[in-house]
């Protein structure tokens, strides 16, 4: 996964856990299908239908605030999203995005630049951003945590460092 590129869905700040997945799903949606159904319906409804394996979410400060839910990273991981840009991200959502496989990148100039249905790459090798208004640089990701994106999120990962071990 050295490049990723995408469309670029962008939103604004405090985005919070109840706008990505609402809580009131949180005790009844099974599934994936039911689950990825769910995202962004109260904050823009043509999400689901439009959305497309590898479209990037591109958004302000405190991307993902709010409560625990872990739904909230994983109904954008079922909707194909390859990564969330952000000024910043709400710490609970950044580890739960990263546990889960979805690439959370905090670059405040990229987010700011980048203008919605743009075509987004994400190039992990030269740690840059490439949008139409130029490349924004964001710090390498560590060995570790490219690995956890890389597999598909952090069981998936210790699987395989286990299954390498044995």
């Amino acid at each position: 996964m050295p490049t990723l590129t995408g469309r670029a869905w962008k939103y604004g700040h405090n985005v919070n856990t109840d706008v990505l997945f609402p809580g009131k799903y949180t005790y009844t949606a099974r599934g994936r299908e039911e689950i990825a159904r769910h995202a962004l319906e109260d904050l823009d409804p043509r999400f689901v239908q439009e959305v497309q394996p590898g479209d990037v979410i591109v958004a302000g400060r405190n991307f993902g605030c709010g409560s625990s839910r872990e739904q909230a990273a994983t109904c954008l991981v079922y909707n194909g999203v390859s990564a969330v840009i952000a000024e910043s991200f709400g710490r609970i959502f950044y580890r739960n995005a990263i546990n889960n496989g979805l690439l959370a990148i905090p670059c405040p100039p990229a987010a700011q630049a980048i203008q919605p249905g743009e075509t987004v790459t994400v190039d992990l090798e030269h740690h840059l951003i490439r949008c139409a208004a130029g490349e924004f640089p964001f710090p390498p990701l560590s060995d570790t945590l490219r690995g956890i994106v890389e597999a598909g999120g952090l069981v998936a990962y210790i699987r395989g460092k286990v299954r390498s071990n044995e």
